[in-house]
């Protein structure tokens, strides 16, 4: 038997010595000599190369992981370490791929890795399970590359994944960590069914700072967390080792997947089909990230608030699906500071406090999608405003048609029904007048996160429930000038908008019209 994190005390030493090394920052190109996307990616690899070797002679930050079960020893009689994978879909950058590779290599076994893919998954669509299915699709023809088996189940973690690792004699399975209420009750049920003598263990991959080491607590707002974050970013924000080709390989292969019909398997509306703007995948992330560099970034500061300009990073689907590393981007935004300083530091606030703060509520708050979530004062001045009188009342049908007065909002709408995906600044417009417009807080949220669940691709996500909460419940927030329907919570409305900019090219674009509004009977 071997434990878990004898992979750090077994290295010889000169092999600790080349482990993590410190981040030089490149500079990056000028205009005149912009590098291809193929030259930008093969930079990127190289930097893991450079690095380390393999993961085996890097020195993992054990405070990534966490070990779920009671079993830390790997059994010698084990014919293999299963990665299951779940919340971040990619092979590079991913520190629980590394961790189950890690374990692999010291053990001397094959490496496997297992998606367990269930049939409906809250109120996703068919545009959701195509972009994570055909991303899934490259992540297993990167695998096959790297002599790993990739393993698509059938049916949730707790179902299907524990009667696979005896099936296989797996030594020890690694997760990933999603804060969410559905993932980690799979989380728990492969806790209970999973073998005695089978560690489980859970690496967040998808946080820089991983959220059970930036906060043991909810935390109340961005303001109490950054520094927390801030200040141990020298310690996490590193260099990726490659995961390499693995040496050992499996007794047995994987079945084969037909791609096509795991997506027409689901029980999804297929009416909301796939988006055209972004392919699934991490090539088209790096793509989406090298012109974010090279055209936007230098506006990111001052125009990132307004919808018709195009200056954010539209990462957002990659991100939630994990296809390509937050920290990654981290990594190759800052290479810019010196050259853009505000809008890299705006970046980073966005990309790793406001994120990571949407996974410390979602971890701490059992109500992360309930009134319950907010705050004290927030649930009292929505509670006092409950019985005032609403100028408009739509029901759910109406708003997902975009069929109200708002000529704005209904943009907005028509936005999210095509693209699978609002502007940020048009989301918190957008959410509080679904408040403003239906008969109880407790409706406007549960349609708020219907609508971003199923049209948008980055639904079902920690930051689309803290978006809805924001906007709606006020949490993360202050009380505001008193008002009615909204009571303390921040208002925003459609003049407001008119000073930020300019909405006429905004509902240009998308052909919101104004609806004459009927009154339900």
């Amino acid at each position: 038997m071997q434990s878990i994190f004898n992979c750090y005390n077994k290295i010889p030493f000169r092999a600790m010595a080349s482990a993590a090394k410190k981040i030089k920052l490149s500079k990056p190109s000028t205009s005149a000599e912009k590098i291809t996307l193929q030259d930008f990616m093969d930079s990127i690899h190289k930097k893991r190369e450079n690095t380390a070797k393999s993961v085996l002679e890097y020195k993992f930050n054990k405070k990534r992981v966490r070990i779920i079960s009671q079993e830390q020893m790997v059994s010698d009689k084990c014919k293999g370490i299963v990665y299951w994978m779940s919340r971040d879909s990619r092979v590079q950058d991913n520190w629980a791929f590394l961790f189950a590779q890690k374990l692999a290599l010291k053990n001397e076994v094959p490496l496997h890795v297992c998606f367990c893919l269930i049939a409906k998954y809250l109120d996703a669509s068919v545009r959701q399970f195509h972009f994570l299915i055909k991303g899934l699709e490259k992540v297993a023809a990167d695998c096959k590359k790297l002599n790993i088996q990739f393993h698509l189940l059938e049916g949730s973690g707790a179902d299907a994944l524990p009667e696979w690792v005896v099936k296989h004699k797996i030594g020890a399975v690694v997760c990933d960590f999603n804060p969410l209420r559905v993932p980690m009750g799979w989380l728990d049920g492969v806790k209970k069914k999973l073998k005695k003598d089978v560690p489980l263990i859970q690496v967040d991959t998808h946080n820089i700072v991983p959220c059970w080491v930036a906060s043991d607590k909810q935390e109340y707002s961005a303001r109490t967390i950054r520094n927390k974050i801030n200040s141990k970013l020298d310690e996490y924000l590193t260099e990726f080792p490659p995961v390499i080709k693995h040496p050992y390989t499996s007794e047995f292969e994987a079945e084969p997947i037909d791609w096509d019909d795991a997506i027409e398997s689901r029980e999804a509306d297929k009416s909301v089909g796939p988006i055209e703007w972004a392919g699934p995948g991490y090539d088209e992330a790096v793509k989406t990230l090298k012109s974010f560099l090279d055209t936007r970034l230098k506006i990111f500061a001052s125009k990132r608030n307004d919808p018709t300009q195009e200056a954010l990073s539209n990462l957002s689907p990659w991100f939630h699906f994990g296809q390509i590393s937050v920290q990654r981007v981290a990594l190759c935004v800052q290479e810019y500071k010196s050259k853009y300083t505000e809008s890299v530091n705006a970046f980073l606030e966005e990309a790793i406090v406001r994120r990571e703060l949407a996974d410390n509520f979602c971890f701490y708050c059992e109500h992360y999608d309930s009134i319950k979530g907010a705050s004290n004062w927030a649930q009292k001045t929505l509670d006092d405003h409950r019985k005032d009188k609403r100028s408009h009342i739509y029901t759910l049908e109406k708003l997902c048609k975009g069929e109200t007065h708002d000529d704005l909002w209904n943009s907005a709408q028509i936005q999210l029904v095509r693209e699978g995906k609002l502007h940020g600044f048009l989301r918190m417009y957008w959410a509080k007048k679904i408040l403003e417009w239906t008969s109880s807080p407790e409706e406007a949220l549960k349609y708020a996160i219907y609508m971003n669940d199923h049209f948008s691709v980055d639904g079902r996500d920690s930051s689309g429930y803290v978006g809805c909460m924001w906007s709606i419940c006020g949490i993360h927030d202050q009380g505001w000038a008193e008002r009615a329907v909204f009571g303390k919570i921040r208002y925003m409305n459609y003049d407001g908008c008119k000073r930020k900019f300019d909405i006429r090219a905004f509902i240009a674009r998308y052909g919101g019209k104004v609806h004459k509004y009927v009154p339900s009977k």
